[in-house]
């Protein structure tokens, strides 16, 4: 029985191994950190290690008091009603990064270090994600109709950015293929209208399987919300080997296994409200039944429907984990 996260929170990750975390502040604990992360996953019966691509676009955000049980301090989110591009001077004042800037020394040295049987799994930035950020959502929206050559122009620098990224790191035999987060959706429709998506979004998602696959390489595709507008172009067309993130709300994993398990892979599906409130008894309840539904026929890896928060009970987190474990066709 496979698992796959798109992540655990530092704060899990050092609840479960027993140890103090704080954000490492120079290479030494950077490297400590990292040997931390894969001892994690490999001890937990995970086959894979996800990590960032080694670059980041610089961006302001705002925060507010983490109130989680296991809290960091301050919790951030983006902004959605501004960001640091909103015309053409903004975007070429911005600092864009080059691919060069990329530092993979935790790639390196996790590859230096994974136990056998595992693989990396490498998360470049998604297209929609950034646009929205850079911008804001608003913003964002409005620039659509009102500045699509501004659009157009972020879109081929993200690329030229992360496309290059992500080249150089499907070319390491220990990689065993890319997982982008990019949230489209919400509760009932995508953020955006369908045409947008598939004019700036998909074809890089597109290019990005294309560079996976020509490697004999995994596509992962994380994304939130409601995206039946655009599945078929996801499957068909992308050519997303996994689809990552659900919501019971919107659609439970089970019910999207029956419509299209067939035709894609599949991982997640606790639902993260459930992890969060929800007794031990009634996740382990649950992840039985998502089991029995999603496992027949391969194709699923357990998981949560998000992420590890660290406002998830731990208890309820390795709960899930031993169920799945425990489970048994």
């Amino acid at each position: 029985m496979p698992l796959l996260e798109l992540k655990a929170d530092d704060e899990v990750i050092a609840r479960v191994m027993g140890v103090t975390y704080t954000p490492p502040r120079d290479r030494s604990e950077k490297d400590a950190w990292t040997r931390v992360q894969v001892q994690f996953w490999h001890s937990l019966g995970y086959d894979s290690v996800r990590l960032r691509c080694g670059l980041r676009l610089p961006m302001p955000r705002a925060t507010v008091e983490d109130t989680a049980a296991l809290s960091r301090g301050q919790r951030e989110w983006q902004s959605e009603s501004d960001g640091p591009i909103a015309n053409w001077d903004d975007f070429e004042r911005y600092p864009w990064p080059k691919a060069a800037d990329a530092d993979f020394s935790e790639i390196e040295l996790a590859n230096r270090i994974l136990p056998e049987g595992m693989k990396l799994i490498i998360s470049p930035y998604g297209m929609l994600e950034p646009l929205m950020w850079l911008m804001g959502y608003a913003p964002f929206a409005l620039a659509l109709y009102d500045a699509p050559d501004l659009i157009e122009a972020m879109v081929e620098r993200i690329w030229n950015i992360f496309v290059p990224i992500s080249e150089t790191v499907l070319q390491m035999d220990s990689v065993g293929g890319l997982m982008t987060g990019d949230d489209m959706g919400f509760k009932t429709a995508t953020m955006v209208a369908p045409e947008h998506l598939r004019r700036y979004v998909l074809p890089y998602h597109k290019k990005l399987a294309e560079l996976a696959h020509a490697r004999g390489k995994l596509y992962i595709l994380h994304s939130c919300g409601n995206l039946e507008a655009i599945m078929d172009d996801l499957i068909d067309d992308v050519c997303m080997d996994v689809k990552h993130s659900f919501e019971d709300v919107i659609v439970p994993v089970e019910q999207f296994k029956a419509r299209y398990g067939q035709r894609v892979g599949i991982a997640g599906g606790i639902d993260v409200d459930l992890l969060t409130r929800g007794t031990e008894a009634q996740v382990r309840a649950r992840v039985r039944q998502v089991l029995d539904a999603c496992m027949p026929g391969g194709g699923y890896a357990l998981g949560t429907g998000n992420s590890v928060a660290n406002y998830i009970p731990v208890s309820n987190y390795l709960a899930m984990v031993d169920e799945g474990h425990r489970w048994r066709a």
